[in-house]
């Protein structure tokens, strides 16, 4: 379980546990080097916004696919570091909604950055939530997108990737 970082709003780490005392998952709560079953993790630090802190953004290597995970990102941009430490990736999950995080138009300049073959927006206005936040179609017009089907389910693997352009995935909430 990954924890980018400890707002209550989004956390909620006491409820997460398993079958008996002490089974629960591996917990990962901030920048650091982890590998768990096969899996390999790289937190690294960044901000969520100038009034609440930090953030870490998640950089996951599973069978062939590297995953990255920007948390709830508040940067405009990424830094230098940050780019070289997140390096190259399959799949980009970016927070769109504004509002403490990235706007539409600072997603557009981090994917620009790391420039994912899939991308996946997050941290959005649905339709019963009570934030305040910007609609992934404020997003996908501005990549020039005018729509997207969401996907019930999401399947990829690194063979299927391979000379594809660049696209986005927007997935039913």
């Amino acid at each position: 379980m990954l924890t980018t970082h400890s707002h209550e709003d989004h956390n909620n780490i006491k409820a997460v546990g398993g079958p008996s005392a002490g089974s629960g998952p591996f917990l990962i709560q901030g920048p650091g080097e982890y590998e768990v079953k096969g899996v390999y993790v790289k937190g690294i630090p960044s901000f969520h916004d100038e009034e609440t802190g930090e953030n870490t953004i998640y950089i996951i290597e599973v069978e062939d696919l590297k995953i990255c995970h920007l948390g709830d990102l508040g940067q405009k941009e990424l830094t230098e570091e940050q780019v070289e430490g997140i390096g190259e990736i399959d799949v980009l999950m970016i927070p769109v909604g504004g509002v403490y995080t990235i706007s539409s138009k600072e997603a557009l300049k981090v994917m620009s950055q790391i420039e994912p073959k899939v991308t996946i927006p997050m941290h959005y206005a649905l339709p019963k939530l009570k934030s305040k936040l910007e609609g992934v179609d404020n997003f996908l017009k501005t990549l020039g997108i005018k729509s997207v089907v969401p996907e019930e389910k999401l399947i990829i693997k690194k063979k299927d990737m391979s000379g594809e352009e660049a696209k986005v995935v927007v997935l039913q909430p």
